[in-house]
């Protein structure tokens, strides 16, 4: 099952692939989309159109997206709300079954521990896909995203 795991974000979005298969899974592809320079409603068009373009060029058969956690600053929570609501319309569009996670949720099935460090979580996406370099963090984020999705299929049918 090839997964697209999301990351969201109102300046940066990270996105990867994975092929799961029973409890392995490999490495596909991963990036990021950057935003922050253009005018909002530009981004929320660019996070769309590329989350589509990836979808398009992919096939994948299920999304992973991370939920968004309280922020202190309402408004950055509402921009990244918005920012998550373009990813999700791209996948829903395409009709894609779409699974949520938290961050804990994902750092948990990962690393074991639900308040683990980016570096960790790096760490852990290279070792487990057995990647040359750990990926960028919004990558290995969006990565993570994909394999705890990948790990929570693998506990549904055990």
């Amino acid at each position: 099952m090839l997964i697209l795991g999301i990351d969201p974000g109102s300046v940066t979005t990270g996105y990867g692939l994975i092929q799961h298969r029973g409890n392995n899974s490999s490495y596909v592809a991963s990036g990021c989309i950057k935003v922050g320079k253009l005018e909002w409603p530009e981004r929320l068009k660019q996070i769309y159109n590329d989350i589509s373009h990836l979808i398009a060029k992919y096939s994948p058969e299920q999304v992973a997206i991370e939920r968004i956690f309280v922020h202190k600053n309402a408004a950055s929570a509402l921009k990244l709300g918005q920012a998550r609501g373009v990813a999700i319309a791209a996948a829903a569009c395409r009709d894609l079954l779409i699974a949520e996670y938290s961050a804990r949720e994902v750092k948990q099935a990962l690393v074991g521990y639900g308040n683990a460090e980016k570096s960790q979580m790096q760490k852990m996406i290279k070792t487990i896909l057995n990647l040359s370099i750990a990926p960028a963090t919004d990558a290995a984020d969006a990565l993570a995203v994909a394999l705890c999705h990948g790990n929570s299929l693998h506990r549904k049918f055990k």
